[in-house]
């Protein structure tokens, strides 16, 4: 998709003048996404100006850089005549426990920003979350609507700073009239620089499969992610925006694609060995994280798809990315270990269940001592 692409017609005339000259701020700009989308948004024709916001920064060139924490309420001395910011300073923090300070580092900085913009007479924000807000539930319709309710729950983990985000992203319109707010809701990224609690779910030497449950994957590759993100900051999407591959594959296509053998165990067990290795300090995700690879949460990019977006990646596709990135990776639970560590303890994303002793007598061990 050519997003530069002319336009005919006294309608495409009005809207290039309307576009000329914008200028675009990111946060997070110095590295990941961030970078990659500075990198994009400095090469249109229709972008007049883009600055970057990082703590430090970054090696691209051609853009304005403001050096300074987004947490920082001096933020909004640097938003002069900034049109949209694409605030991109999120910290997933894969092997962090919810007392390492990320919630309020998440919190506060999408708290400044919108506050900051606002201050600064910006226009529009655009905040990308996931659609993890939706929550990974047994009765979710596949796809669901855009619209639909957030189920997640708040349980302390990265998902619960998501939720808050969406909170903060839907109360600064009223709060602050005149600042209009995109949310995008990606599925499970994968690609170059992206690592997740969900990505390292293909780390371990076995997918895990709870009895009776009917997952549903769908991935999003991070250059479908930032073509979504350059159509937020040009506004030519607005409000809550999902984006993925097309459709979905099911446990047995994942499987088949991979070749990975699956471990399938009861509910009970799976959720309540989470539960207990999570508490003890082996896995850093709670026991609800393991929903996400045991019920469904697809979505469909239906306002993007109105908007002129494709993907440019299918599921299997990006699939096989994803198993060439965590090649050599090894992880109990989402957490990183050796390969022996791996070879007899991994059961998949957010549990470890099979010969899981060693590491449980190592926590205990730790706490005590």
């Amino acid at each position: 998709m050519n997003l530069s692409s002319p336009e005919s017609g006294s309608g495409a005339a009005v809207r290039s003048r309307r576009t000329r000259g914008r200028v675009v701020a990111v946060t997070g700009a110095a590295s990941g996404v961030g970078e990659a989308l500075v990198t994009r948004l400095a090469a249109r024709p229709d972008v007049g100006k883009v600055v970057a916001i990082d703590d430090r920064r970054g090696d691209v060139t051609g853009v304005t850089w403001r050096i300074l924490d987004v947490r920082d309420p001096a933020l909004a001395g640097r938003l002069g005549k900034v049109d949209t910011v694409v605030h991109l300073t999120i910290d997933a923090a894969t092997d962090a426990f919810r007392d390492d300070g990320r919630g309020e580092r998440n919190v506060r900085g999408t708290q400044t920003v919108l506050t900051a913009a606002a201050a600064a007479g910006v226009r529009r924000v655009v905040l990308a979350t996931s659609a993890m807000v939706y929550g990974a539930l047994p009765d979710n319709p596949v796809p669901l609507p855009e619209d639909a309710p957030l189920r997640a729950l708040p349980d302390g983990s990265f998902v619960s700073d998501l939720l808050e985000i969406e909170r903060l992203a839907a109360q600064a319109p009223r709060t602050h009239p005149g600042l209009s707010v995109t949310v995008l809701r990606p599925a499970t990224v994968v690609g170059p620089g992206i690592d997740s609690l969900l990505t390292r779910h293909f780390e371990a030497p076995r997918l895990l499969v709870v009895r009776d449950s009917q997952p549903r994957w769908q991935f999003c590759h991070v250059d479908d992610l930032l073509s979504a993100l350059e159509l937020a900051a040009l506004e030519q999407v607005t409000g809550v925006v999902t984006v993925g591959c097309d459709g979905w594959m099911e446990q047995s296509e994942v499987e088949q694609v991979s070749g990975m053998r699956r471990i399938e165990l009861p509910a009970s067990l799976a959720f309540g060995t989470a539960e207990r290795l999570h508490r003890l300090g082996v896995l850093p995700a709670p026991a609800t994280d393991l929903q996400y690879v045991v019920h469904p949460w697809v979505v469909p990019s239906t306002r993007l798809r109105a908007a002129g977006w494709r993907p440019t990646y299918d599921n299997a596709t990006a699939l096989g990315v994803l198993l060439e990135q965590v090649s050599g990776h090894h992880a109990v639970g989402a957490r990183r270990v050796g390969r022996r560590d791996a070879a007899v303890g991994a059961a998949g994303a957010a549990v470890a269940v099979v010969g899981t002793a060693a590491l449980v007598r190592r926590a205990r061990k730790k706490r005590l001592g």
